[in-house]
């Protein structure tokens, strides 16, 4: 504890974004470069390196949260990264990706605000690429056995890194032309540069993972034949079976799943679109649900330029402060928050039906309805009460040229046969089955992150990665040294 009256006298100071309007014009991460170094020092000396951390227990990856703040506010670069890199394996995405559990769960939450974990996160991942704190660390000797992994977002590039360390040799498999899942091209550029992808994919390869990218498993590689090929297979293909939303006019032209519109902007800032076919440039856009992937539709909307843009939650809209009675510190409150693009949208008014930001809260999406040639150009909607029943006289219409559906994931798509070939147990939730070992109900064959677990947060997909590498490595040679951080029945922490 580098400084025990931190927490009294330094406020809590976030890493600060860019002017709205700068910020609007490009496609770069919302914060100011370099803006972060300088204050970080200070804020994690507010950390009071509690007797019981609860941001521990609120973080399934295990982080040892007190231990790199302290170091930080000491500025020792490299033992703060090596500490944080003992638990995580990509502390650059979750530093910029994750919704911080963890500072919800900070002792220092229960009267102030937070310490500002996730910045100190990013903070040190980033010091560590720049100081040379992450060489690739390849395996002594390899074991001789060889292990398929299914699928490159954070799950499986952690269990492929954490099983190549161990000394197996690894292949991931990639359905996409380029690796990353869902980080690569669900998650737009202004949350995180793909440079921090391509730099972690960079010393995976130099560590000797190998991977096969436009290649589908149960479509270009049969699934059967790949569980003969390999020792092990690993599927971490995700939760990428979208939710439908079946109201009267679904099948108009220009209503499109969320997961159809962010791919293809972040194909223009690949370079591989001059732009996009989906643009919403001088559209009139509609966003159905009120989470994270529909905040990124909206930020990604707002800079291509559209005419308008509205998001609909249909949750009634949740106070600034955490409610004691019903979700108690340490976890994890549902309170109003305001992300960069609901920031971006609210001061530039891109909303004229909402009162502040573009959300109208407890609208329910009654119809949709076009013009002749099949387009549609209108959302009727209600509002709701708690139970989503509807309030009386509260019909509205919007106009709407683009709709996006982002209602969350029900499971793995099964479109691709891999579930079908391999004859895997499913849920009645639509995800694979596993035992307490991460193991499917076929021999060899293991599943982890989303496509087991459910849609979650990237902190749980990689602690899911880490974990099912130690069965793995366990199942391979009869025991493992591997971290196994969570086990396949864990889950948040709720009242």
């Amino acid at each position: 504890m580098a400084d025990p009256k931190g927490f009294l006298t330094t406020p809590r100071e976030d890493w600060p974004r860019r002017p709205v309007e700068e910020r609007v014009r490009d496609w770069d991460e919302v914060y100011v470069p370099g803006a972060l170094l300088p204050i970080i020092s200070k804020q994690a000396d507010r950390c009071m390196d509690c007797g019981i951390p609860f941001c521990h227990e609120a973080c399934p990856l295990g982080n040892l949260i007190p231990e790199w703040n302290d170091l930080v506010s000491r500025e020792d670069w490299r033992a703060a990264a090596d500490r944080l890199h003992a638990t995580n394996n990509f502390p650059e995405f979750t530093g910029r990706l994750c919704p911080a559990p963890c500072e919800a769960g900070c002792v220092l939450a229960i009267n102030q605000p937070a310490v500002t974990i996730k910045n100190v996160e990013c903070a040190i991942a980033d010091r560590a690429w720049e100081e040379g704190f992450a060489p690739p660390q390849p395996p002594d000797r390899l074991s001789g056995r060889t292990v398929a992994v299914i699928g490159s977002g954070p799950t499986g590039l952690a269990a492929a890194q954490q099983l190549t360390r161990a000394g197996h040799t690894v292949v991931v498999y990639e359905k996409d032309d380029r690796l990353g899942g869902l980080m690569r091209y669900g998650i737009p550029e202004f949350k995180m540069e793909k440079r921090h992808l391509e730099r972690r994919l960079e010393q995976m390869r130099a560590e000797g993972t190998k991977f096969r990218t436009s290649t589908a498993v149960g479509r270009d590689v049969g699934a059967a034949e790949l569980r003969a090929r390999y020792d092990a297979v690993v599927i971490a293909t995700g939760a990428t079976a979208w939710r439908e939303l079946p109201v009267p006019g679904r099948e108009l032209a220009g209503i499109q799943q969320a997961m159809e519109y962010l791919p293809l902007a972040n194909r223009v800032c690949e370079g591989d679109l001059e732009s996009s076919p989906m643009s919403a440039a001088g559209k009139h856009v509609v966003i159905v649900g009120g989470g994270d992937t529909g905040a990124d539709c909206l930020g990604t909307a707002v800079r291509e330029g559209a005419a308008s843009v509205t998001q609909l939650d249909i949750y009634t809209q949740p106070g600034v402060e955490r409610d004691e009675d019903v979700e108690p510190w340490p976890t994890y409150p549902k309170i109003y928050r305001l992300s960069a693009a609901h920031e971006e949208a609210g001061e530039l008014r891109t909303a004229p039906a909402a009162d502040a930001d573009a959300r109208l809260f407890a609208a329910s999406t009654l119809r949709f309805t076009g013009d002749d040639s099949g387009h549609v150009r209108s959302l009727h909607l209600v509002e709701v009460d708690a139970q989503r029943r509807p309030l009386p006289g509260t019909g509205r219409m919007l106009p709407a040229d683009l709709v996006l559906l982002a209602l969350g994931f029900s499971g793995p798509d099964r479109g691709d046969g891999l579930v079908d070939q391999l004859g895997l147990t499913m849920e009645a939730r639509g995800t694979v089955t596993r035992d307490a070992d991460f193991a499917t109900n076929v021999p060899g064959v293991f599943v982890a992150g989303d496509a087991a677990r459910g849609q979650s947060l990237i902190v749980w997909a990689i602690a899911e990665g880490r974990a099912v590498a130690a069965a793995v490595d366990r199942h391979l040679t009869g025991s493992s040294r591997l971290p196994a951080p969570i086990g396949p029945y864990d889950r948040p922490m709720v009242v």
